[in-house]
């Protein structure tokens, strides 16, 4: 199971380097876009070389998702509490931008290993604000709560434009994806690979009992009953994952808030590698004995699934 990492290698690649030659003054306006279309901005100057300023374009989300002045509900807070003093936000941010952080190089820790950690938490930031209303559902899970003022159905952006939904209960919360592609090819090879994502999970050993159970459905769910018809245009089908409190306890929640926040990218990624093993696979083959693309069958992501998918919920 080929998992996404948390933070963006090119922001810690910037950030790193500012850090590393902060006697250097530099103008630096850099822009670029990751997955699921978030916009990144950096800006350093000649005047003030120990601030930095990053800007964060978020998806827009769909109609019925829970946004707060441009951010999602619960993300203030989060970054607050992620990091500290050094970072503050800018109000308002910059022009095309739901988000400007304003990074103190000169408060950094002396300690190596903390200002490692807190650039890492940096470079983070799409998990730190995006699944902000996740972290706070999964945590009055793990206290068996539920959050004040909660809605029985929460809907969630990860897309632009596209939403996923949590139940949440005091015993469980249930998670639910609707599966859009807009290439018919990558539809299809969806479609097949979610079902044998779900079979792998139902039939795997007694190594996955601890991760959450996961079915997959051509029609919505009947939890998701009364949501806009336009909301639930899903030619992939659903996915549902039951999440208990054991998977999300202290040592377990960043994991589980990423996974959850990233599951409709893991998916894409697959698919584009099954499709590129559809159109060359002499090339995947000679690739797959050298790296992690051995996987790119739907018959070897069963095995995989088995064997590895546990470990990430462990």
């Amino acid at each position: 199971m080929i998992l996404l990492q948390s933070h963006s290698k090119y922001l810690l690649q910037l950030l790193t380097n500012r850090l590393q030659n902060l006697d250097k003054g530099v103008e630096l306006d850099c822009q670029w876009i990751e997955f699921d279309d978030v916009r990144f901005n950096v800006q350093t100057s000649m005047k003030n070389p120990l601030i930095l300023l990053l800007s964060v374009s978020l998806p827009t989300p769909p109609p019925g998702a829970i946004f707060v002045g441009g951010l999602p509900s619960g993300a203030i807070e989060a970054i607050k509490a992620a990091y500290g003093t050094v970072v503050k936000m800018l109000d308002p941010p910059k022009d095309g931008f739901n988000l400007t952080l304003r990074l103190n190089f000169s408060k950094l820790s002396s300690d190596e290993e903390t200002r490692q950690a807190l650039l890492m938490k940096v470079a983070s930031v799409r998990e730190v604000v995006l699944g902000a209303p996740l972290r706070v559902i999964l945590k009055h899970l793990a206290s068996r709560s539920l959050a004040p003022d909660m809605d029985q159905l929460v809907a969630l952006v990860h897309r632009p434009n596209e939403a996923f939904f949590l139940i949440p209960q005091t015993e469980k919360v249930t998670v639910i994806y609707p599966m859009r592609f807009k290439d018919s090819t990558d539809t299809c090879l969806a479609t097949s690979f979610l079902q044998e994502f779900v079979e792998a999970r139902r039939s795997a050993s007694a190594g996955l009992n601890n991760a959450p159970s996961c079915q997959w459905s051509p029609s919505p769910p009947e939890e998701l009953a009364g949501v806009p018809a336009e909301a639930l245009s899903a030619n992939a089908g659903f996915v549902s994952f039951v999440i208990f409190p054991r998977h999300v306890d202290i040592k377990k929640i960043d994991r589980t808030v990423w996974l959850l926040s990233t599951f409709h990218a893991y998916v894409s990624y697959h698919v584009k590698a099954l499709d590129r093993a559809k159109s060359d696979p002499e090339k995947t083959k000679k690739v797959g004995t050298k790296t992690s693309f051995k996987r790119l069958s739907l018959k070897d992501s069963r095995s995989n699934s088995n064997s590895k998918a546990s470990a990430s919920w462990r």
